[in-house]
């Protein structure tokens, strides 16, 4: 058996890691209103309607940069900013999967880099998460597919529940918004965590339990 995890507004509830991320490389000096305003264009370029989607797959704000700068400020990120915030019903419910033996999956949209530290602080084997692209020493801005998100989030936990021999029938799934809807129904143990973006009526119609992690 397994239990999968998503992180932001799941395990950690709120505002996503990567935002604050931002933020901190923001006060680093390491970005500015350059890369908001790439970024922002790009997203007005690149819409759905009220839809971030299309910045989740494109990071302008790292096109250019060398991963050797950024990715050490990573650790220092999460373990001062992420850690002491993580929920307390999140890390119940780790530490009971973990005394069942389960195997337990962090399966995010967060770039790997962020997400590589906090699986070390949680004792997780195994991170899932957004690969950014890495190019003669640079960040390229793409994301290496498939992207943790939706369809993409769905294939990867497939893969992997296929390679290890674990029978997602008995497995554990949870998360917060339409992304993780297909992962939801890949296992038996569905839960919907802090529901956004019409989570909730998703839940009523799929039958699915819903928790308030704080």
């Amino acid at each position: 058996m397994a239990a999968f995890f998503d992180v932001d507004n799941t395990l950690f509830p709120g505002t996503a890691i990567e935002v604050r991320f931002f933020r901190y490389l923001w006060h680093k000096g390491h970005v500015g209103s350059l890369e908001a305003t790439r970024s922002l264009w790009y997203l007005l370029q690149h819409l759905p309607a009220l839809s971030l989607h299309p910045l989740r797959e494109r990071k302008l704000y790292l096109e250019g940069k060398r991963p050797a700068e950024i990715e050490p400020l990573a650790a220092e990120f999460v373990h001062s900013q992420v850690c002491p915030r993580l929920s307390s019903a999140g890390l119940a419910a780790l530490e009971r999967h973990r005394d069942s033996g389960h195997h337990l999956v962090l399966i995010t949209g967060s770039l790997d880099f962020l997400i590589a530290p906090l699986a070390g602080h949680l004792k997780v084997d195994l991170a899932l998460a957004a690969v950014p692209e890495r190019r003669d020493g640079f960040y390229t801005g793409s994301i290496v597919p498939p992207y943790p998100y939706g369809e993409g989030k769905r294939q990867l936990v497939a893969t992997f529940a296929k390679e290890a021999g674990i029978a997602l029938q008995d497995s554990y799934a949870y998360g917060d918004s339409p992304g993780d809807v297909d992962t939801l129904r890949l296992v038996g143990h569905p839960l919907v965590v802090n529901p956004i973006r019409g989570m909730g009526r998703i839940a009523r119609r799929e039958g699915w339990r819903v928790e308030r992690w704080e």
